[in-house]
């Protein structure tokens, strides 16, 4: 299925193309961002930005990807997408946004956005996300878009040569919103 535009109060949910490019690789390219993201390389280059797009223009992978943008300019603030396993009917929400538009509501309107999508559109039973505890904020914003804790997975990833936990969020299509 092709991703379209998805609006919200704030936000345009949109494909990736090549414009995004240089902003990807300075807001996605932070340290701070990438400390907070499984797949999210630090530092990211150029490379890893036309990768990422030719990635999303390909569609190998079972992902639906949205560059998360400011409707009143078209401003990229961010990226937030599916990782579906279709045969189960459930996805792994991500997102990630630049430090500059941290702190404003702008993952919980998107998230909240791709919940709709996943449950709507793309018929899915289940969402679930995970996050690092030492991100609160991440939480914060499963927490309010209606999601359950799980669990925590114990030492579960390695980043930058360091065992951590993540905390483990879900949702059913039939839970409260």
């Amino acid at each position: 299925m092709t991703p379209y535009p998805i609006q919200t109060a704030r936000l345009t949910l949109r494909s990736y193309t090549s414009a995004d490019i240089p902003d990807l690789i300075h807001l996605a390219g932070t340290r701070e961002v990438a400390a907070t993201t499984l797949r999210i390389p630090h530092p990211y280059t150029e490379q890893d930005a036309k990768d990422f797009i030719e990635a999303c223009a390909a569609k190998t992978a079972p992902e639906t990807r949205f560059a998360i943008t400011l409707s009143s300019d078209g401003q990229l603030c961010g990226g937030i997408g599916l990782r579906m396993d279709e045969p189960h009917q459930h996805a792994e929400l991500g997102y990630w946004l630049g430090v500059p538009y941290w702190g404003q509501g702008y993952a919980t309107e998107a998230a909240r956005a791709m919940i709709q999508y996943g449950f709507e559109t793309l018929g899915l039973y289940r969402i679930y996300a995970s996050y690092v505890p030492h991100n609160v904020a991440s939480g914060r914003v499963l927490q309010k878009i209606g999601m359950r804790r799980e669990g925590l997975m114990r030492s579960h990833i390695c980043k930058w040569g360091e065992f951590q936990d993540l905390e483990c969020y879900g949702m059913l299509k039939t839970d409260p919103r």
